[in-house]
């Protein structure tokens, strides 16, 4: 019978103490708890850090679990089911907001559009299942930002340019938008990416409050947004139901 590579049992072992308990743990308390030598339990926590499976705080010394664990976390879940699951949903917020409807991942700096539910009218529309929308200026983006640390690391590496007078580059100030969307549950575009164009989108989260994907619709400024140039309120209750609904649908609870 082959035998178990010791070092990924340490690995793993050691990813497990961080995933319980306290949220970060010293390097004495994890060479302690696993019977480790502190040489040893330090040389595997250099090489999760520089895989990103660990991260160390540089105020504490202590470590904690990195992104790279939430993204992996999140391709568990197949994109396929998270459609899926939202199909029906979405159906329903298309024809209950008459705007069009938008399901996005995170993807390669972007969002990626895996889901479009046509406006219900008889306007000509093109289908953009496949296409790739930017993080930090429109609501999708936004949402995933806020809420994803895996976006929100990429987002702030990736060039942010400017597509109108409306779009938010600086960093500082982009900050205290996911600050708001955090608090708020939402996320708004509107006419940051696109001229004429508002978007208002909410996040969806697996049974493990991971977050998996944002939902949203977007439309014209004149009927999304009021005269005051706000978003309609009763369409982001509308967005934030149905991203409440497809998180339940998912496994989340307090949704």
């Amino acid at each position: 019978m082959a035998r178990n590579i010791q070092s990924l049992e340490r690995a793993a072992a050691m990813l497990r103490l961080l995933a319980g308990g306290e949220r970060r743990l010293g390097l004495s308390d994890i060479a302690s708890a696993l019977g480790l030598a502190k040489g040893t339990a330090h040389g595997i926590l250099r090489t999760l850090q520089a895989e990103g499976f660990v991260e160390q705080d540089a105020a504490s010394g202590r470590y904690q679990l990195g992104a790279e664990l939430l993204r992996l976390g999140n391709s568990y879940l197949d994109v396929h089911e998270l459609r899926a699951r939202a199909l029906v949903w979405a159906d329903d917020l298309a024809r209950s907001s008459g705007e069009a409807v938008y399901l996005g991942v995170l993807h390669q700096q972007g969002v990626l559009i895996v889901h479009h539910v046509f406006r219900p009218d008889d306007s000509r529309q093109v289908l953009e299942v496949g296409a790739m929308q930017p993080l930090h200026s429109t609501a999708l983006g936004k949402v995933l930002s806020a809420y994803d640390p895996v976006a929100h690391s990429e987002v702030v590496e990736v060039e942010r340019k400017g597509f109108t007078a409306r779009t938010v580059c600086d960093l500082t100030e982009f900050e205290s938008i996911l600050d708001l969307t955090r608090a708020r549950g939402y996320a708004a575009d509107v006419e940051e990416t696109w001229e004429g164009v508002a978007s208002v989108a909410a996040p969806i989260h697996d049974r493990h409050r991971m977050p998996v994907g944002a939902v949203g619709v977007t439309g014209a400024v004149e009927r999304v947004c009021t005269k005051e140039g706000e978003l309609r309120p009763e369409l982001i209750a509308a967005v934030r139901d149905c991203a409440r609904a497809v998180s339940r649908d998912l496994g989340a609870s307090r949704f």
